[in-house]
């Protein structure tokens, strides 16, 4: 059962003519303590590093690894246990895999999501994702919702 103080993790899209979505966000029920806070801005911040690294001829890797460092740097990299990202179009999950072992060369064109997150054992966890368009300037975010702060209900 929920109850205030709890993380909400929303991770949620749509199909417009047989193309997928994907976006998450994550809320706190109440007001945020401050390791929520301090959790949500990592994940924040990772999410913008991993943005900024999208473009034409990146290696899905080096946006894996753009995020990941982020989350590693302030000692959380042990509980970021997913990839960065995945292809999204005719199905959720799509290749490129944004992920440490991935080798595909982004262009422009493709859709890929940007999720990286944090998963602390017996407390909860936050993930902010975005679907984004590779464009020859870099990416453009496709999803639309705040962002900024952790919002809550």
């Amino acid at each position: 059962m929920l109850q205030e103080g709890d993380f909400l993790t929303m991770d949620f899209g749509c199909v417009y003519k047989g193309y997928n979505s994907d976006m998450t966000r994550t809320l706190v029920l109440g007001r945020p303590n401050q390791k929520q806070q301090e959790i949500y801005h990592i994940v924040l911040e990772a999410q913008l590093a991993g943005l900024a690294a999208v473009r034409p001829g990146v290696i899905a890797r080096e946006v894996d690894r753009a995020a990941r460092s982020v989350i590693e740097k302030r000692g959380y990299g042990q509980y970021f246990g997913h990839s960065t990202g995945h292809g999204v179009g005719l199905a959720i999950h799509e290749r490129p895999r944004l992920a440490s072992n991935d080798e595909t060369v982004l262009e422009a064109g493709m859709v890929v999501t940007i999720e990286p997150g944090i998963y602390l054992p017996d407390w909860g966890g936050v993930r902010i994702e975005d679907s984004v368009l590779v464009t020859e300037e870099g990416c453009e975010i496709l999803t639309s919702s705040p962002k900024k702060e952790l919002l809550t209900v």
